[in-house]
């Protein structure tokens, strides 16, 4: 596992929610998070609200994109989120501390830029939220 992030991922803390990628390929990968209880988003307990879900699977995307492009020795590309579908979030607040897994699936590729993710963010192999993303990559 090579967990290094993409330099050219345009978020930094506080914003940037990933420690690492744990797989990256042409066809999605894997992120990892942990929800830190001392961050701008922790409520009371220390938890992450779970709609920050969405941000995570975002960034995820991103990470294992460039990753992916990065080691098949393609520059990165920029590219805007336009649209989110059937966010569903198992729980109100992802746990401080939690490890998180953050899945994305490429299912829809257009040769305008347009794609299509399935994104799963797990715990301990549970599953804790799912959503497809739209993303308009830069060509």
């Amino acid at each position: 596992m090579d967990p290094r992030l993409p330099s050219w991922l345009p978020h930094r803390p506080p914003a940037l929610l990933l420690e690492g990628v744990a797989q990256a390929h042409a066809q999605g990968g894997t992120a990892l998070a942990r929800v830190d209880p001392g961050a701008w988003y922790a409520d009371a307990d220390g938890a992450m609200p779970g709609w920050v879900g969405l941000e995570l699977m975002a960034q995820a995307v991103a990470a294992c994109r460039g990753r992916s492009l990065a080691d098949a020795g393609a520059p990165p590309r920029g590219g805007y989120l336009v649209g989110v579908r059937e966010y569903r979030c198992q729980v109100p607040a992802f746990p401080a501390g939690a490890a998180l897994e953050v899945r994305a699936r490429l299912e829809l590729e257009d040769p305008g830029g347009l794609r299509r993710f399935r994104c799963e963010i797990l715990m301990a192999g549970a599953l804790l939220a799912g959503a497809t993303l739209t993303l308009l990559e830069k060509t």
